[in-house]
């Protein structure tokens, strides 16, 4: 069963946490995959200087001050297409990044699709599953739009690490530290 709205409208490092262990959905060309999400990352307000909306509202970052529940998928590098979850409030841009998955469902697929490497890297993962620009501001809450995510396997405390984000390059302190990220030790 997909995830409620409510449970996106809580604090985004609580939903970060949560989202470890739930189950990606994703249907592409009528075929199911799915991946266990492994790693992900807060993004908290305009206050955060790693975070998107530290730049204000944007055509760009327009769907993280959308309702919660939604996909913000977002081009970057010039090479690579990352899904976050929209979290909190409507009206305050925050969203958890998902960093990693464990392809379970559709292997086979995701595996070609990316060449036979590995889903651990927000842009492999996207890749993988076939997300991109058209599934930005999908209702993560309902099937119609081919993405979801819904409950998995439950991983307890002892098995999941915090630390600082990845790849926040020129981010200043205190933002560049914050253990904001969180994966799976297995």
């Amino acid at each position: 069963m997909m995830f409620p709205r409510e449970f996106y409208k809580r604090p985004t490092l609580k939903v970060a946490r949560d989202l470890i262990g739930t189950r990606l959905v994703r249907i592409l060309d009528s075929v199911k995959l799915v991946g266990l999400i492994t790693e992900t990352e807060a993004y908290i307000g305009e206050e955060d200087l790693a975070c998107h909306a530290r730049a204000g509202r944007t055509p760009r970052t327009a769907p993280m001050y959308g309702p919660p529940g939604h996909a913000y998928v977002y081009f970057t590098y010039g090479n690579h297409w990352m899904l976050n979850a929209v979290t909190e409030r409507k009206g305050f841009p925050a969203a958890v990044l998902i960093r990693a998955i464990q392809p379970i469902e559709g292997i086979e697929i995701m595996m070609q699709r990316r060449n036979g490497r590995d889903t651990f890297g927000p842009g492999k993962l996207c890749q993988a599953m076939g997300i991109a620009k058209s599934e930005n501001n999908v209702d993560l809450t309902e099937t119609t739009g081919g993405l979801w995510i819904e409950a998995g396997v439950h991983v307890p405390d002892s098995r999941v690490t915090k630390g600082p984000r990845v790849g926040l390059n020129n981010t200043p302190e205190p933002w560049l530290s914050k253990p904001w990220r969180f994966r799976t030790t297995d």
